[in-house]
């Protein structure tokens, strides 16, 4: 239910409860199939083996793998990129995917049309090509 996530070579992964005669709660039976596509969710719920990181990352159950070591470092690598973009615009870009891939195209396009054009009514928005044209780092307010 992660936007992103970021996860150690030692990082393993399952959907066990078929092993006790259950099945995953929590959205697990919806969001996997949703991520990963039904068959390979299909393969982890109905088997109920654990997968390594190596495996999550090609199956884009996650998006980077890194030594255990470095796992907090990249992380907060991550979050301050982040932290760095414009928070509303953060937030349209994400409500953009997430509700166009809940539906059909023509509806997603129209989704992101709108979350473009609100994009466009923000300070963020202005700050940014101004910092770009002016070639400087851009500094967002998060409105």
């Amino acid at each position: 239910m992660c936007d992103l996530r970021i996860c150690s070579e030692k990082a393993r992964f399952g959907q066990p409860e078929i092993n006790l005669s259950l099945i995953p709660g929590a959205s697990g039976t919806q969001r996997l199939p949703r991520l990963i596509g039904a068959a390979k969710a299909k393969e982890m719920i109905f088997m109920g083996d654990m997968i390594d990181a190596a495996t999550a990352l090609n199956l884009g159950l996650v998006n980077k793998v890194v030594p255990p070591e470095k796992l907090m470092e990249e992380a907060m690598a991550w979050a301050t990129k982040l932290a760095g973009k414009s928070g509303p615009v953060l937030a349209m870009a994400k409500m953009a995917i997430n509700t166009g891939i809940d539906t059909d195209i023509n509806s997603g396009l129209n989704m992101e049309i709108k979350c473009n054009a609100l994009c466009f009514a923000t300070y963020d928005r202005k700050e940014g090509m101004d910092a770009f044209l002016e070639k400087r780092k851009a500094e967002f307010k998060n409105k």
